[in-house]
């Protein structure tokens, strides 16, 4: 299949607003798909690259290319080029991905280089993700649309899934199961703005701590454990504390969802980017182990022994955990069986209260009927945490790319210093929709010091509001702390830059 197939067909989801004309287009392109490159179209319609890591910045796509005039490349071709990109490492490197990505875009039209950026930055915004392209499968092979959506959820990747259906059809869908050393996609939480609105959305259900770690799913088989990350990663070498924990567990077959955590000696949780730290090394495990012990605490089971509880009530599966693990295994959790129970609530609201006193991020509320929906952000966990705000200065902004070329996009945010300087504390392009990167592009100049290469240096006088989730020590930064997932709620016109938050009140949340 040509790539040129692929950019269209984006192209062509992305202009349509209908649901089912988007499924309508996506089976389309999947009936004339060969089994071998099934997989690679499949991850391409959901908006992503297989290689999910390819060391290609958005500076590297800033170069212009000559496009090719007539279509060539072959979706296989496509793929084995960015294998190539990705595989680059050592001394070099950067100019080598350089001339390879070059190599890529040279051999494309004008639409395909469009295509290939918004996969390469992550932001395709074609309308085609995982549960459209799964329908869209679906309809390509004549299945069940649900039945497909749980084999991707047990499958781990679309792309397995597409590749299995297409060369064998919907006889295959019987293959995909809860197997113990395959990781399944984990399930996720809607938002809730407060703890009342999730226990009136829920009716019955479990409030338990939100744990501010590393999401892990550990698969034990007799003498033999494994664990991943939510991104389905292993790093079982990394983590011998856990496997240990793993193995002192009376069942010989074990499917658990829960964080790594690590504690101070008061029993507070330490800083978020502390564990990450520590999950990501690999060179000295036990000089890691020692410097920072890691504890496991698990809110779920899915598989014990021969039995797959996935189709069993949150209650149920929560029994089975207590019956299994010990309480220090166990995440902290209180019951609300009946949400008209006044003294249920209050209780509730208590534990709400002591888990954010303890030092950790927020709860997350369960209906105590709900099923395991793996991949799914389903409708029955809803998280509550406290939603942190600040106003900050925008010190410079970057051209976009991609989808977002040609406009004014990743912002700088500054925070000020006692002596009326401002230190930036990172970057964000999240939360900007098509308006306000229109609108930047157009006042950003009014502003500018100075421009560069890579964007235009602003003088320190547009206040924007940011949300984020927390503060986090960082090198990379003048006062060496950043926010930690930072996304743009709206300028404040009606503030000067004299009144946006300091660094000592951006510190003070670190604390």
């Amino acid at each position: 299949m040509l790539l040129a197939d692929l950019a269209r067909a984006s192209r062509e989801v992305a202009a349509t607003p209908a649901r089912s004309r988007k499924v309508a287009l996506l089976a389309e392109v999947f009936r004339r798909v060969e089994p071998a490159e099934a997989a690679v179209v499949a991850t391409y319609l959901a908006g992503r690259l297989p290689q999910r890591r390819t060391g290609l910045g958005r500076s590297a796509l800033r170069q212009r290319v000559p496009a090719a005039q007539e279509p060539t490349l072959t979706v296989l071709a496509t793929d084995r080029l960015l294998d190539r990109i990705a595989a680059v490492s050592g001394k070099g490197a950067r100019t080598a991905r350089g001339r390879l990505l070059h190599e890529l875009l040279s051999a494309a039209t004008p639409e395909e280089q469009r295509f290939l950026s918004g996969l390469i930055a992550g932001e395709p915004r074609q309308g085609a993700l995982d549960a459209l392209a799964a329908e869209g499968l679906a309809g390509a092979v004549r299945a069940s649309p649900s039945e497909v959506r749980r084999a991707v959820m047990l499958g781990g990747s679309l792309g397995a899934v597409a590749e299995t259906l297409v060369g064998r059809g919907p006889s295959a869908l019987a293959d995909f199961r809860l197997q113990v050393g395959r990781p399944v996609l984990p399930m996720l939480a809607q938002t809730a703005k407060d703890l009342d609105t999730a226990v009136d959305r829920l009716g019955p259900c479990a409030v338990e701590e939100k744990l501010d770690g590393i999401r892990v799913q550990v698969h034990r088989d007799g003498r033999s454990v494994h664990v991943f990350t939510r991104t389905l990663d292993e790093i079982t070498e990394r983590l011998p504390d856990v496997v240990a924990a793993a193995l002192e567990l009376p069942a010989d077959q074990l499917v658990l969802d829960g964080e790594m955590i690590a504690f101070d000696p008061t029993g507070r949780p330490r800083p978020f980017q502390e564990v990450a730290g520590r999950v990501g090394s690999r060179l000295d495990v036990p000089g890691a182990l020692a410097l920072l012990p890691l504890s496991a605490v698990f809110f779920d089971v899915l598989r014990v022994e021969d039995r797959d509880l996935l189709g069993l009530t949150a209650d149920r599966r929560h029994l089975e955990l207590a019956r299994l693990l010990p309480g220090r295994l166990r995440v902290r959790r209180v019951v609300v069986p009946d949400p008209q129970d006044a003294a249920a609530r209050a209780a509730a609201r208590e534990f709400a209260r002591e888990t954010l006193d303890r030092g950790h991020e927020g709860v997350v509320v369960k209906a105590l009927d709900s099923e395991y929906r793996a991949g799914r952000r389903g409708a029955s966990w809803l998280k509550v945490k406290p939603v942190h705000t600040l106003d900050l200065v925008v010190l410079a902004a970057e051209w976009g790319s991609g989808r977002r070329t040609g406009k004014l996009s990743n912002i700088h945010l500054g925070a000020r210093r006692p002596d009326g300087s401002f230190a930036m504390l990172g970057k964000t392009f999240k939360g900007l929709t098509d308006r306000l990167l229109d609108w930047q592009t157009e006042r950003f100049p009014e502003s500018a010091a100075g421009w560069e290469p890579w964007g235009v240096i602003l003088r320190p006088e547009l206040v924007v509001e940011v949300a984020f989730d927390g503060v986090q020590r960082s090198s990379r930064y003048p006062e060496g702390i950043t926010l930690r997932f930072a996304r743009v709620v709206r300028y404040r016109p009606d503030k000067t830059a004299a009144q946006a938050d300091t660094v000592e009140s951006v510190a003070a949340l670190l604390r």
